[in-house]
């Protein structure tokens, strides 16, 4: 069966290099990609209490005009890389982002939601939009990866992966991670960040766990001395060169709810590599 990767696009060329970098990640799989917009009445109407309903000639505009664009994004898409392993879908819609990514997931059964980490705005100093946040945070039915908008694609060789090995942890949890490695012969880099105490008789469980769930993936332990989390993953890597990082996002994970907006701040404005949302099912 087909990977099913839904990419939600504003047509702006954040939202072009995710669509690119996904596609080139998944190169070698069969894959069904369906890209969605909703689209806006902004441009067409300035009575913002009066949202034009279907039919009517600015609803029908509006459509219209996400339709255009998104025969560009096919031609562009085209001149990238021919690959008869893909198939694109396109949808259109005036729903709200999180109630039609929800939707599509369940409708077409979605494996991956991969988007860019800006909007058209491209605001300088905040690295992740409001809704790249949002559907980190409230999208639990399959994985979410953001791609940051200057990340040009390589195949990537080490995927970090933070703990604090409190949680015990599901081989369900990290399928698609390990998929996502044996696809690219990536490493996991699991990372624990030391304060100077022993690991307690769960830690060192839960840390034997993760071994096994990873055996047959190549995969080391690295322990780093930082009092701040956000900066000792960033220096990680930066001091390797890593290509991604994944967090399993438990709302009691160590930190929190890992996307809120201070941790997201503290990794850094300028991250370098995508971060992959993993959740526990």
């Amino acid at each position: 069966m087909n990977k099913r990767i839904l990419i939600p696009t504003d047509f702006s060329k954040n939202a072009l290099n995710a669509i690119r970098y996904t596609i080139d990640l998944y190169a070698k799989l069969n894959c069904d990609f369906y890209f969605l917009n909703v689209f806006s009445f902004e441009q067409y109407t300035t009575n913002s209490l009066n949202i034009p309903e279907e039919g009517s000639a600015v609803f029908e505009q509006a459509k219209l005009d996400s339709e255009k664009n998104f025969v560009k994004l096919i031609d562009t898409l085209a001149l990238h890389i021919d690959n008869p392993k893909h198939n694109y879908y396109t949808v259109s819609t005036s729903n709200f982002l999180s109630e039609a990514i929800k939707n599509l997931i369940a409708e077409k059964d979605i494996d991956l939601v991969a988007m860019g980490t800006k909007g058209a705005s491209g605001t300088k100093g905040v690295l992740f939009g409001s809704n790249t946040v949002m559907a980190m945070e409230k999208i639990r039915e399959c994985p979410v990866l953001a791609i940051p908008e200057h990340v040009s694609f390589m195949s990537p060789k080490e995927i970090v992966f933070p703990t604090d090995f409190k949680d015990v942890f599901k081989r369900s949890e990290f399928r698609y991670l390990i998929e996502l490695a044996k696809m690219h012969n990536a490493e996991i880099a699991i990372l624990h960040l030391d304060k100077k105490k022993e690991l307690t008789e769960t830690q060192l469980n839960n840390k034997q766990l993760l071994a096994a769930i990873f055996s047959d993936t190549p995969h080391h332990f690295h322990t780093i001395t930082e009092k701040s989390l956000g900066k000792g993953i960033e220096s990680f890597i930066e001091s390797r060169d890593s290509d991604m990082v994944a967090f399993i996002n438990r709302k009691h994970f160590f930190f929190g709810s890992v996307f809120s907006r201070p941790l997201i701040k503290e990794i850094g404005y300028d991250s370098d590599v995508p971060i992959l949302a993993l959740h526990c099912f």
